[in-house]
């Protein structure tokens, strides 16, 4: 078995890090965007991926703690998606994603279990599972905005205000809350509503 040091599974794990990191970054970003945009619910995708993708930088750190001190150096590609156009960053993050689940991580593990770091491994494999999810979610909110139907649908469905959690149930969304006023922008199908069932 390669020492870890030498190892290339500890620079792609600091090629993750940094990817995950970034990725983080990318989304914080629009989630700002899309909050001054008045687009809450889509603040909310971008906040709750930023979150998990933080979670994932910390575990591919965790697997470099035996190397401490020391530095890693890597060179690696990172994407630049600098754009006001929610529809774009949507676009932007669901390709990052799914890149990172069907190339980069399945040969990050490909490489961990050559090298005999098994553990490693598991890990590149599970998260890039969760990263297929991340784009499929991207991807279906990408849709809606490009149909003009991310407030409205072709039947009668549940809605919910991320505000105050108020259900609507129609087939288009009101342009404010009738509880809390907040604008339109607050509600999310109750299907994709975080803790629904």
């Amino acid at each position: 078995m390669i020492e870890f040091k030498n190892s290339e599974t500890s620079k792609n794990l600091m090629r993750a890090f940094a990817g995950e990191s970034q990725a983080r970054n990318r989304y914080t970003i629009a989630a700002g965007i899309a909050c001054q945009q008045k687009l809450p619910v889509i603040e909310q995708i971008f906040k709750f991926t930023a979150d998990q993708e933080k979670e994932h930088a910390t575990i591919f750190y965790n697997h470099l703690k035996e190397l401490n001190g020391e530095v890693i150096n890597i060179d690696g590609s990172y994407p630049v998606n600098n754009s006001t156009s929610i529809l774009e960053l949507l676009r932007s993050a669901e390709h990052n994603e799914f890149e990172e689940y069907d190339s980069v991580y399945k040969s990050f593990a490909k490489t961990a279990k050559e090298e005999g770091f098994g553990q490693v491994a598991a890990s590149f494999e599970m998260i890039a599972a969760i990263e297929k999810v991340h784009g499929e979610r991207f991807k279906e909110f990408a849709e809606l905005m490009e149909k003009d139907m991310l407030f409205a649908s072709t039947e009668v469905e549940s809605w919910m205000c991320l505000n105050c959690g108020h259900i609507h149930t129609g087939a288009k969304v009101p342009l404010f809350c009738p509880v809390c006023q907040h604008e339109q922008g607050y509600f999310i199908r109750l299907t994709k509503a975080p803790y629904t069932g």
